[in-house]
C-alpha cells in the first residue's frame, strides 16, 4: 500500500499534481485506503507535534496521535470544506483528543487524592468519641476549678495520681478524716457540676 503513496504531495513521473488534503479526505470518506495513506503521510507529523505540545509525555502523545488518525479514518465524512481547511479540521480533532486526555488524567488524579484523603479520615465513631472525650475533659477541668484549693488537691492526688486516702493524708500532713471529708465534699460538688445522677 505504501509504495503507491505520494510523499509530501510530490507527483510521480508522468502524473498530475497531488490531490489536495480535502480531496484525499473525501476519498477516505468513501473508504479509499490509498487516500488514507496519503492523508496519514501529510498529517501524522503535525498531529504528533500538536499533541506532544499539549501532553508533554512522548508515549502518551504517540498513543493519542494514533487515536486521532483513527478518528480521521472513521470521521472523514464529517469534514466540511466550507467550514475551514482540511488541516485545521484534523488539528482540531487532535487538540480535542489531547485536551480530553489531560482532563481524564486530571480526573483520575483527583479521584486518587480523594480516595487517599478518605482513607486518612478517621471513622465517624472515632471522631465522635474523640470529641466527646475532649468535651468531657473540658467540663471536668471547669468543674475542678470550682472546687476549693484543698478539695482540688485531695481529689487530684487520689484520682489523677492514684494515691490512697492514707497516702494523700500523709503527703498533705493532714488527719485521715479531714482528707476523707474534703474528698467527699469535692466529689459531691463535681457530681453536681457534671450533672451526674446517682
Amino acid at each position: 500500500m505504501r509504495e503507491s503513496v505520494r510523499l509530501s504531495g510530490v507527483p510521480r513521473d508522468g502524473e498530475g499534481p497531488a490531490p489536495s488534503l480535502a480531496d484525499s479526505l473525501a476519498e477516505v470518506a468513501r473508504g479509499d485506503q490509498d487516500a488514507f495513506a496519503t492523508v496519514y503521510d501529510r498529517v501524522a507529523g503535525p498531529v504528533l507535534g500538536l499533541v506532544r505540545s499539549v501532553l508533554r509525555d512522548p508515549a502518551q502523545s504517540e498513543e493519542v496521535a494514533q487515536e486521532v488518525l483513527i478518528d480521521v479514518w472513521r470521521c472523514a465524512a464529517q469534514y466540511r470544506p466550507d467550514r475551514g481547511s482540511a488541516m485545521a479540521w484534523v488539528m482540531t480533532l487532535a487538540h480535542r483528543r489531547a485536551v480530553d486526555r489531560v482532563r481524564s488524567a486530571q480526573a483520575a488524579s483527583d479521584r486518587e487524592q480523594r480516595a487517599a484523603l478518605l482513607e486518612r479520615t478517621p471513622a465517624f465513631d472515632e471522631v465522635t468519641e474523640q470529641v466527646e472525650a475532649r468535651l468531657e475533659r473540658e467540663q471536668v477541668k471547669r468543674c475542678m476549678s470550682g472546687l476549693t484549693e484543698r478539695q482540688r488537691q485531695s481529689v487530684t492526688l487520689a484520682y489523677y495520681r492514684g494515691l490512697t486516702h492514707r497516702e494523700v493524708a500523709d503527703l498533705l500532713s493532714l488527719p485521715l478524716g479531714t482528707v476523707k471529708t474534703r474528698m467527699r465534699d469535692g466529689l459531691i460538688r463535681l457530681r453536681d457540676c457534671l450533672g451526674v445522677t446517682s
